[in-house]
């Protein structure tokens, strides 16, 4: 809703000030809490091999330190709603809080690789409470009208800024000691708690709040974990040890529960109704490209640069560090784009780029490759697709469906999304063990990244679909191009 022309000649409601210090500390709070919960993503990536060779554990472990988080966060974010639902708001938020800091501390003293990986999913759980949760507190602390839509810019512009700060803080404390980037969080997040008792607006529970399908989310996340050990299992023990036979079967029947739970419950967490959605499903389709296809590649490129090239975590941090700054740098501009180019043009245009620059990577995997000509280009293409793409792609997702089924359609996308994190990783691992690397020559990591850029393709696939032409009522329906699912 635009602002009247001619506001100046009606006297201010202070109700309206919508930027009063109050709400002022409030925006950065949950803002800050977004960034921690941004930073956790990346932050882990680049200590990897120091995580590796402190504890000495093998990849197809360390890859859980990764997939941990995007486990708790994924698997876990439609029953996390739920639970907002039942508890309220604030309580819920400030709760996980106080989860996320504990889990950091206990994460960052672990002597090992269960309890490293149990903390990393117990702060993914905690972030798929408060990260929607955060944005929904904006949305209602903050009228309608330019106020919310920049409160809505900041927080998701400090979202989008936290992947390239976790990269370089985890470079920079990893070259100290790797806890260091799981302890830092603690702290700060306990400063947060802090100032949210006073600012965090109270919520009562809802009084028709649904179920909160423990039993889905339960048998979702034990899929998904089983799924990744069964993976990982297969380059040392091969297909049909038992241990990899009954991952994969544990899996399976995991998955079954979870379906005819789904099927029977009768409020679902999981809606394959809306998948079915064209659009939507072309929506989920290019951000598991893009999102998983990333994950892949930055995973080999830590392990090639600092295990097989001898670079130290902050250089490894800054060479891998121009694929997220240009998010970075134009997510403050997303929606003039959007509103200019529309979501389908920018998807297009965007999704071809992180493929071009994975296969570039095969030039890379040479003895002593030099970072202008072998590495840089890369990031760069990726960089590219991610500042074209990455909000397209969720705005088409929310604009995808009516808006009584928005929030539902945004909680499937991101689930989606992180399953890819889940997996993408997982796969990566267990082909850069079955061919040798990092301890083998730099050919051993081919495999991998022909494997990054199968799934990266899948996004250029998804983009030049046939879109689905909506109907005058579904396109009024559509949200504003500053819109953030």
């Amino acid at each position: 809703m635009k602002p009247s022309t001619h506001a100046t000649a009606v006297a201010p409601d202070p109700a309206s000030r919508s930027w009063d210090a109050g709400r002022w500390g409030l925006l950065l709070v949950l803002a800050g809490n977004m960034l921690i919960d941004s930073l956790e993503v990346s932050t882990a990536m680049v200590a990897l091999p120091s995580i590796g060779r402190d504890l000495d554990l093998p990849l197809t472990v360390l890859q859980g330190v990764v997939t941990g988080f995007a486990l708790g966060f994924g698997a876990l974010l439609l029953f996390g709603a739920r639970v907002v639902e039942r508890l309220g708001r604030r309580r819920v938020y400030l709760s996980a809080l106080l989860g996320f800091a504990a889990a950091s501390v206990a994460g960052g003293l672990a002597g090992g690789p269960v309890l490293l990986i149990a903390c990393r999913v117990v702060k993914g759980f905690c972030a798929a409470l408060t990260a929607p949760t955060g944005l929904t507190i904006v949305t209602t602390a903050f009228p309608e009208g330019r106020a919310r839509s920049r409160a809505v810019s900041v927080y998701a512009s400090v979202g989008a800024c936290g992947f390239t700060g976790g990269l370089v803080l985890s470079g920079l404390l990893t070259g100290s000691d790797w806890r260091w980037t799981f302890l830092f969080p603690a702290p700060v997040v306990l400063v947060l708690f802090v100032f949210g008792l006073r600012l965090i607006p109270a919520g009562e529970p809802g009084a028709a709040a649904r179920p909160c399908d423990l039993a889905g989310a339960a048998a979702l996340t034990g899929c998904l974990a089983a799924l990744v050990t069964g993976v990982v299992q297969v380059p040392g023990h091969g297909w049909g040890s038992p241990l990899a036979v009954g991952a994969f079967a544990a899996a399976a029947a995991l998955l079954g529960v979870f379906l005819l739970v789904e099927r029977t419950a009768a409020d679902p967490l999981f809606r394959p109704g809306l998948l079915a959605r064209p659009d939507l499903a072309r929506a989920v389709l290019g951000a598991v490209a893009l999102n998983g296809s990333y994950l892949g590649l930055l995973l080999v490129a830590t392990f090639h640069l600092q295990v097989t090239e001898g670079w130290s975590p902050a250089r490894t941090a800054f060479a891998l560090l121009p694929a997220s700054l240009p998010l970075a740098v134009t997510a403050p501009l997303s929606g003039r784009l959007i509103e200019r180019f529309g979501t389908r043009r920018l998807i297009a245009l965007g999704a071809p780029a992180p493929v071009l620059g994975h296969l570039l990577y095969l030039r890379a995997l040479t003895p002593h490759p030099a970072y202008a000509t072998d590495v840089l280009p890369t990031m760069l293409l990726i960089g590219a697709g991610f500042a074209l793409g990455f909000t397209a792609l969720n705005v088409q997702a929310a604009s995808a469906v009516p808006a009584a089924d928005r929030a539902a359609a945004t909680g499937h996308y991101q689930t989606a999304v992180q399953t890819a994190a889940v997996l993408a990783p997982a796969l990566v691992a267990a082909l850069l063990a079955a061919h040798g690397a990092p301890d083998a020559p730099a050919a051993g990591y081919r495999p991998a990244v022909w494997l990054v850029v199968a799934l990266g393709a899948l996004g250029p696939v998804a983009a030049l679909a046939r879109p689905v032409r909506r109907s005058a009522a579904g396109r009024a329906a559509e949200p504003g191009p500053t819109a953030r699912p």
